[in-house]
This record gives structure tokens, sequence and C-alpha cells, in this order.
């Protein structure tokens, strides 16, 4: 369509020329300009574009040299049609190398998403398949270890069952760290109770000084997606901690944004290694060895628009969070009381 419409304006100029002699400069150029322009917008076959060059130089070309073998226009004037010819191939061949580049992007970009996919399923299926070995392996280890109460039985066992958790712990991470790449929807959350909640869901699960301190308030978040971050941080502060080390979890707001924190009094973050954490490029041992729990954190926190943070803590431990911009609160909708007769859900 584009093509008919620029041979109808090329005829309509290319017919100005002939009526105008002496005053052809103007829709000699347009021709040369829409043929630019059209073949810039359009994906010509050679033959096409080789035809249309031709055309438009013969006819315009014709008629410049008829002008001048009357006298209407210097002979010097018909100079401009090899030097637009000339000009419109260097164009054509630049338009061509970008619409090869375009091409060979797509292409690429096509293969690096199915390669993305495949690696995407892999994940899933092999995460989702060792679940089952895992669990029964653990269960063998348990009876075996339940059965023999000799020394050295139970260390081995009990390497056993540490090595077999790591594992469950990695399956379970990668699982997660592909369904973060999903959409999730984020609703009103009370940031303080939840981090209330975590902490208390954690104390029993270790021997340390738990403690909780939060004024973050109402803010928009998807709270499954919070958890997971923050069971991360959690994992690696006890990872690092022995009994009787502190955590907490630290929550606080300010004109710009809200920030919560795993702090603790562990071994804490070399600082040559606190840029590459960050970034996520490997080299550095974390809890798992693998760098997906930190993944997850920045997964979560770059889906809020924020970061990951790394820094020393008060003890000096590690002190790692989430900064997000948030300049206002939002507002919980209050809680209906039911109506009488009315279940409450």
């Amino acid at each position: 369509m584009l093509a008919w419409a620029w041979l109808l304006f090329a005829t309509v100029n290319v017919a100005l020329m002939w009526l105008l002699p002496g005053q052809e400069t103007v829709p000699f150029h347009l021709v040369w300009i829409s043929l630019a322009l059209v073949y810039g917008f359009t994906t010509w076959p050679l033959r096409w574009m080789v035809g249309a060059l031709a055309g438009v130089t013969s006819t315009t070309g014709v008629i410049l040299a008829h002008h001048a073998a009357v006298g209407e226009i210097r002979w010097e004037e018909t100079a401009e049609e090899p030097l637009m010819a000339v000009i419109f191939i260097v164009m054509a061949w630049h338009v061509h190398r970008r619409h090869v580049l375009l091409h060979e992007m797509r292409r690429i970009g096509e293969a690096d998403r199915e390669r993305a996919h495949r690696q995407e399923l892999l994940v899933r299926l092999a995460s989702h398949e060792l679940r089952t070995p895992l669990t029964i392996a653990r269960g063998y280890t348990e009876l075996l270890r339940g059965t023999h109460d000799d020394p050295s039985t139970v260390a081995d066992t009990a390497v056993i069952l540490e090595e077999l958790d790591k594992a469950t712990r990695i399956a379970h991470r990668l699982v997660t760290l592909m369904q973060l790449e999903q959409q999730h929807p984020v609703r009103p959350v009370d940031l303080d109770v939840e981090l209330s909640r975590i902490a208390r869901r954690w104390a029993p699960a270790a021997d340390r000084a738990w403690s909780c301190r939060s004024a973050v308030g109402p803010t928009r978040v998807n709270p499954e997606r919070l958890e997971a971050a923050l069971d991360c941080l959690v994992e690696n502060a006890v990872k690092f901690t022995g009994p009787g080390d502190r955590i907490a979890l630290l929550g606080h707001r300010d004109a710009t944004g809200w920030t919560v924190e795993v702090v603790d009094s562990g071994t804490g973050i070399a600082p040559e290694a606190v840029a590459d954490l960050l970034d996520g490029r490997p080299g550095h041992p974390t809890a798992t060895g693998t760098g997906l729990g930190l993944a997850i954190v920045r997964a979560v926190a770059g889906a809020l628009g924020g970061r990951l943070t790394i820094g020393a803590g008060p003890d000096g431990g590690a002190r790692v969070g989430l900064r997000v911009p948030d300049p206002a609160p939002v507002r919980l909708e209050p809680v209906r009381p039911a109506a009488a007769g009315q279940p409450v859900a």
C-alpha cells in the first residue's frame, strides 16, 4: 500500500518537473526524498529497489536533459541526477544492513527465549523429581539412625541428614526462584505484623536471641514473596551464627521508602565480598554454596522496584535486607463486622 502511494506521489512530481521547466528543483528532490523514505520504512526485494532506482533515474534524468537542451536550465544542473542516485545507493546499503541486523537480533532473541524456556522447564522438572528421592533417602536415614546407637553410625547419619537437608533447600529455592518470574498480585499488608509473625515462626527453629522491631506500617507487597525472601535471609543468619547469638528482624520507614533487614551477631560478611553479592556474581561462599537465597531476595526486591542491601551489623555480624522506594504508606481497609446470623469467614 505504501509503495503504491509513493508511486502515485512520484508520478505527480515527475509530471510537475515536465510541466514546470526551470522550476523542477522542488519536485525533483521530492521524488528522491520520498523514494528514500518509502524504502526506509518498507522491506523491498533487491529487484524492486533496482527497478525503482532505474525508473526514477531515467524519468527525472530525461526531463533534466530535455530542459537543459532547450536552455531552461544549465547542463551543470543535470549533475544532480547521478549524485542523487549515488546517495540513494549508499542509503539503501545502510538500510539493508539495518534490516539484516534486526533480523539477526530477532533470531538471537527467539533463540535466547527458547533456551531460557528449556532451562526453566529443566529446573522445574529436576527440582520436582528430586523431592521424592530426597524424602525417601531422609526417611531411610532416620530409620537407620533410630536402629543403631553406636557413636560412629549416629555421626555418619547426622552428616547424611545435613547434606540431604541442604539438597532439599536447594531444590526448594530453585522452584521458588522460578516462581518469582511469574506475576503475583500485591495487596496492602501490615509489614510490622508480618515481621513479627516470621520472627515467632523461626524462634523455635534455632537457639538464638530473637527479636523484632518494626515501624514500617501498611504497604503494598505480595506477602508470600516477601516471606520467601525473609526466610532466605533468616536461614543465612542462622547458618552463620551459633547458640546464644542475636538475630533481629528490623523494619523502618523514611520519607523515600521502607527497609526490612535481618541483623545478626555472627561471623559477618567480608567487605570485599559485598559488591559481588549485591551484583549476584559468583565466587564467594553463601549459606548453601549456590547463592540462590540472595538471588531470591534480589528478585523480590526488584519486583517491588527496590534493591538488596548488605552491610555490617552493630555487633560485627551481617545486616542484609530489602530497600524499597515507597514514599507514602497505604491504608488498610477496616474489617467489617459480620451481620447478625451471618457466619464469620
